[in-house]
């Protein structure tokens, strides 16, 4: 008996195409990791970390696609999963991320607005000069000076190269800001660094981590072998033509120091954009002139006729030369940092 067309088929004798796999459904939950192991990021190379954790070992790590778009840099305080062990060939996770107590950040110009940051948690910056070959730049110094106050870190003015010529007219020019120094001189004959001035640059890196910043040539990395022997930072001349140094350091490296703290080691710059800092961020950084803003109109440039300022600092010395620094900086954040090379 034949069978008709209802009958004919039934659901057994129709394909079913298999549909798509259902992913895991997604949870804004993440892994606690508990048993996450605690490092700090020495050196970043093509999204691979250089980490040291906190019993000396050095690790090479990846970041875990858990943490998204954030970013890894220098200095920063992680946690680590997946092969923590010695083996050469070992690579963990960094999972997860602590806060960054400061951030030391420059634009490539005063228009661009992306920020880059340099390292994170410095307490330190580390201003390289050289008196000579190359010389000094003060208005790069300025403008490195304004980098630290708007990231709350303390700044530092290391002045190499000094037995080619007296510091003390560059040094006069910061009296009034109170940033402590340090002058480093090669002896003649040794070509070694003054152990004096060695010693005091250690003792005002004892227990900090310092952010070594500065143009080529002044010596970041001389300084660095020189505090760190085993370190061996690659270092090079300056070109006689245009008085510049060759950039020797290419990445940003963070080495123990012996007896507590860290130094960073960083390229060399021939420009600081500060398009990420406010005119405010520099103002409150002197906190001796605070009060005086307060009788400023507003909008206020503090470097105008109605400024209070002025009349805040009226025969007090100390607090004008203060003043005229402030202002000093705020005219070196409206100059481009091409007018300064």
């Amino acid at each position: 008996m034949s069978r008709t067309a209802s009958d004919r088929w039934d659901e057994d004798d129709v394909p079913v195409r298999p549909g798509r796999r259902k992913s895991r459904p997604r949870s804004k939950e993440r892994p606690e990791h508990a048993t996450a192991l605690h490092a700090t990021v020495v050196t970043v190379d093509r999204g691979r970390f250089g980490v040291i954790t906190d019993d000396g070992r050095p690790l090479s790590a990846i970041k875990a696609r858990e943490l998204g778009r954030k970013g890894v840099v220098v200095g920063d305080s992680v946690w680590l999963v997946g092969d923590t062990s010695d083996d050469q060939d070992a690579l963990s996770r960094i999972v997860r991320l602590d806060p960054r107590r400061t951030v030391l950040r420059r634009s490539a110009d005063d228009v661009d607005a992306v920020e880059r940051i340099i390292v994170a948690n410095a307490d330190q910056l580390g201003i390289v000069t050289s008196i000579k070959d190359p010389l000094a730049r003060p208005r790069l110094i300025d403008r490195a000076l304004i980098a630290a106050y708007a990231a709350g870190i303390s700044p530092l003015l290391i002045v190499t190269k000094t037995d080619l010529a007296s510091p003390a007219e560059l040094l006069t020019a910061y009296q009034s800001l109170d940033v402590p120094y340090v002058a480093i001189a090669r002896d003649d004959e040794t070509k070694n660094h003054d152990v004096r001035g060695l010693a005091r640059l250690h003792d005002l890196l004892h227990n900090q981590v310092t952010v070594l910043v500065g143009p080529s040539g002044v010596g970041k990395s001389t300084l660095v072998n020189a505090l760190v022997p085993a370190a061996h930072r690659a270092t090079g001349n300056v070109n006689q033509v245009t008085g510049r140094g060759r950039h020797t350091s290419t990445s940003a490296l963070a080495l123990p120091l012996d007896g507590g703290g860290w130094i960073i080691d960083t390229p060399g710059v021939r420009s600081f954009g500060l398009a990420h800092v406010d005119i405010n961020e520099i103002v409150s950084s002197f906190d001796d002139l605070a009060p005086g803003i307060k009788s400023c109109p507003r909008g206020c440039s503090h470097d105008e006729a109605d400024c209070g300022l002025d009349t805040f600092v009226a025969g007090d010395p100390s607090l004008t030369a203060r003043l005229d620094s402030l202002r000093r900086l705020l005219l070196t954040r409206s100059i481009s940092p091409e007018e300064l090379t």
